[in-house]
């Protein structure tokens, strides 16, 4: 093929990526970054408006004179930089926007970096600042910003969900590594992502086959060859690469060639599965972008500042709490006779047994009525449960729902036994049966609350809970904790998945 060939083929392909579904993504990604962008600079003015006024009052709106400072100069200074700040840290990257806690994090990197600058310039020129004036623009400003974000989240999942703003995804791969993203990406189907095609390196067979991804057949467009004409066939504006010892590094530098012009993201899979972000580490050696994973870490500092942690918030949530345990223990006893209390044996850190306090929800001697029951079982793997459990008593069966009977755990979190945030706290006879793998659990204190009480609950098969668990071992860090307790407040409101 000569090179006017190839420029007329590639010409070709881009009138046609473009009509397929590329140019689609960017219309409602370049819609949706104007409207934060407005959104953001209402809230950044408002609260700089705000913050004048309660400091200075609303006469001295346009003629606040104090001390030699011109505060509305200032105050129109301020929102303007606040804004900038926004835009260096890429708060409203294509990248980040609609999923991932990496746009909040950018939101208060930028507001705390630009805040944290005016007080030094302050500091370094001896200037007057009135602190009452930032005290009120800083809190109530990046307040509305992660609100608004979190709202304008809200409408991007919720079109996802209907089929909506989605990425579509062509993976150069085989069938394992289509069905492992496919199955990823339906699981998280608010990152927006979908696999509507792959193309088999080396592939031989006839193109139209499928590969099954969760029941949905994902049609085969050729081989590595074929990427560009099976981009435009699929509709796709993504490719992901997991074949990279088959392409090889010339390989993968000719299909960014390729896709230049398509405007066609290019995505490399590593293969690192449950590794989170802040794990991971791309290192340039002898020319090479090497990604380092850094070890998990259970113990030092991180593990003393969670501890703390868990202190602070259970005594916390206990006092809260004190007026519910009173009235809950009444429904209890009027209810059904017995002990308000439930003790059960779990296995905590390092395999060592304790008994997790829960309020009694089911009737007395309810444990030796589990053998007759195993047969109508609903549980995955070696849990049990039932939807219609007949243990369970009236008062029992509201507790459960909203969860209100674990709220008694606090008391393990305070006698060390657990921790706010952790793996699902296991049976014996579940730890009895683990191997190698999932025995890494235990190297944590078992939680309250979890990846597992956010991403279904019971509805969730023994694989899934396992994998849930060992992505939290291995990626536990402070901010996933206030992440997991604020979805955790959601779910249980909702009772997702709570029987």
């Amino acid at each position: 093929m000569t090179t006017i060939d190839k420029l007329e083929r590639d010409s070709a392909l881009t009138s046609s990526a473009r009509q397929s579904g590329t140019a689609t993504r960017w219309t409602w990604q370049s819609a949706y970054v104007r409207r934060l962008f407005w959104t953001d600079t209402v809230i950044v003015v408002l609260s700089v408006v705000l913050a004048h006024i309660v400091r200075f009052g609303h006469e001295n709106l346009l003629a606040a004179q104090i001390d030699a400072l011109n505060y509305t100069l200032i105050s129109v200074g301020l929102a303007a930089a606040w804004l900038v700040s926004l835009r260096m840290f890429r708060t409203r990257s294509r990248r980040v926007i609609g999923a991932g806690y990496d746009e909040y994090q950018r939101i208060v990197s930028a507001t705390l970096w630009l805040f944290g600058f005016i007080a030094i310039v302050a500091l370094v020129f001896n200037m007057e600042l009135a602190r009452g004036y930032l005290a009120i623009a800083l809190p109530v400003g990046l307040f509305g910003l992660l609100i608004s974000r979190w709202l304008w989240r809200k409408v991007v999942a919720r079109k996802r969900r209907r089929g909506e703003f989605a990425t579509s995804v062509l993976v150069v791969g085989g069938a394992r590594a289509v069905r492992h993203l496919g199955s990823t990406f339906e699981r998280k189907f608010t990152d927006g992502f979908r696999v509507v095609g792959v193309c088999v390196p080396k592939y031989s067979g006839v193109v139209g086959e499928a590969v099954d991804v969760d029941g949905r057949d994902v049609p085969i467009f050729g081989d590595e060859y074929s990427i560009a004409e099976a981009l435009v066939a699929s509709g796709a504006d993504t490719v992901a690469v997991t074949a990279t010892e088959t392409l090889g590094p010339e390989g993968i530098k000719d299909l960014v060639w390729q896709l230049e012009p398509l405007d066609a993201d290019l995505v490399v899979a590593t293969g690192v599965v449950d590794v989170a972000g802040p794990r991971l580490e791309m290192r340039p050696v002898a020319g090479l972008p090497l990604i380092h994973v850094e070890k998990p870490s259970y113990h030092g500092a991180k593990r003393s500042g969670k501890r703390v942690f868990d202190l602070v918030f259970s005594s916390l949530a206990l006092l809260v709490l004190a007026p519910v345990f009173a009235v809950v223990a009444v429904l209890i006893k009027l209810d059904n006779k017995g002990p308000v209390f439930y003790k059960a044996e779990r296995i905590g850190l390092d395999g060592e047994p304790f008994g997790m306090i829960k309020f009694r929800s089911m009737v007395t001697k309810a444990d030796a009525m589990v053998e007759s029951l195993l047969v109508q079982n609903e549980g995955a793997g070696l849990l049990f449960k039932m939807r219609d459990d007949p243990r369970v008593t009236r008062v029992g069966k509201v507790l459960r729902r909203y969860s209100i009977d674990e709220l008694p755990q606090f008391i393990n979190v305070l006698r060390g036994e657990m921790s706010v945030v952790g793996p699902r706290p296991p049976l014996r006879r579940e730890v009895e049966n683990y191997d190698g793998r999932v025995k890494r659990r235990l190297l944590v204190r078992p939680g309250v609350t979890g990846l597992w009480q956010v991403s279904g609950r019971s509805d969730l098969s023994w694989d899934e809970s396992v994998r849930l668990d060992l992505s939290y071992v291995e990626n536990w860090s402070m901010i996933s904790d206030v992440l997991i307790i604020g979805k955790t407040v959601k779910a249980v409101l909702a009772s997702e998945g709570a029987y």
